[in-house]
């Protein structure tokens, strides 16, 4: 079991918290939060409170460190932590430019310590089986892929909190629901090499927007677009074309939630078929599987390559909404 100190305490962390309450192989000791009225939170799950980082990082009982901080904190935490030879799990995104999520990667890789992503999204069993699909060949040639992640969980955000501001959340639902997507794309299609972005702000998010729509293309020669909304009703989707057959897969809950998942593989010969996928606890895989890959016993499914690629791209949509215009991805 690897005994872990948890860094903020906002609607993630307390989440996360919650989900690994029963975990056989990680164990949340202690979180660090500035303001002491979540101490009591802390104390109702079974959990010491504390405020002070840095005194968090010297504790011999601590083997990880979860963040759940502000996305503009991520880096010098990350080197931090590193530096205090504790394994890292950083909430998405890992860094907001390519530069500081090179830093956070060779950091972690000279202390000889794992670095995790918060990514669940790669643990779903309906997407792990589009993933399949790809890569096994059975779609045939990829020609194109969409997805979309749209709620409105975030839609009454106090105005100055961090998740409004665009240092630490730009391009309007990027940070909070597309990076999940592009992470997706990389995994099933490879490294993206150019992206074409734009947002608007059509009911809130007035400084950053509350729409997000891109078009990326793969170094394979491949297409897909992704859109994220933050202040519609639920909707999220993924669909990947090839030139042999279609594969279509529907979540009907927030990955938080309890809820079906379903997913069509349409054939060119015309046969389609239709599969039902329960909900699983992904942010508890994931860090289950984070904590395998730190006491030895598997590799951790993120590869460093696939880190900085994603935020690479983050980087370059950023820019790209900007300047209104195709921004080239420098590929890992």
């Amino acid at each position: 079991m690897i005994r872990c100190a948890i860094v903020g305490l906002g609607w993630w962390g307390k989440h996360m918290i919650r989900r690994m309450k029963s975990s056989a192989t990680v164990k949340i000791v202690v979180a660090v939060d500035l303001n002491p009225e979540l101490a009591a939170f802390a104390r109702d799950q079974g959990v010491d409170f504390t405020s002070d980082f840095d005194a968090t990082l010297k504790r011999a009982d601590i083997d990880a460190v979860i963040l759940c901080t502000p996305h503009s904190k991520h880096t010098e935490q990350v080197l931090a932590i590193a530096a205090a030879g504790k394994h890292v799990f950083c909430e998405k995104p890992l860094a907001l430019t390519r530069k500081d999520a090179e830093r956070s990667v060779a950091a972690c890789r000279a202390a000889g310590v794992q670095l995790g992503i918060g990514h669940e999204r790669r643990y779903e069993p309906a997407l792990a089986e589009v993933r399949r699909l790809v890569q096994s060949g059975a779609l045939g040639t990829i020609m194109h892929a969409e997805a979309n992640f749209s709620h409105d969980k975030l839609a009454n955000v106090p105005t100055g909190d961090w998740r409004t501001s665009p240092k630490d959340a730009p391009a309007a639902g990027m940070t909070a629901m597309g990076i999940h997507l592009t992470d997706g794309f990389i995994d099933m299609l490879g490294p993206v090499s150019e992206v074409y972005a734009a947002t608007t702000s059509r009911v809130a998010y007035k400084d950053n927007g509350d729409v997000i729509s891109v078009h990326l293309r793969f170094q394979s020669g491949a297409t897909a677009y992704l859109n994220a909304i933050l202040v519609t009703p639920l909707y999220i989707g993924l669909t990947v074309f090839g030139d042999a057959a279609w594969v279509e897969v529907r979540n009907h809950s927030h990955p938080d939630t309890p809820g079906p998942v379903s997913l069509v593989l349409q054939h060119r010969d015309g046969r389609r078929e239709s599969r039902e996928f329960a909900w699983t606890d992904t942010v508890r895989e994931n860090l289950e599987a984070f904590a395998a890959a730190c006491e030895g016993k598997g590799d951790y499914p993120f590869t460093d390559a696939q880190k900085i690629n994603n935020i690479a791209t983050l980087e370059a949509i950023c820019r790209s909404v900007a300047e209104n215009m195709p921004v080239k991805v420098g590929l890992a």
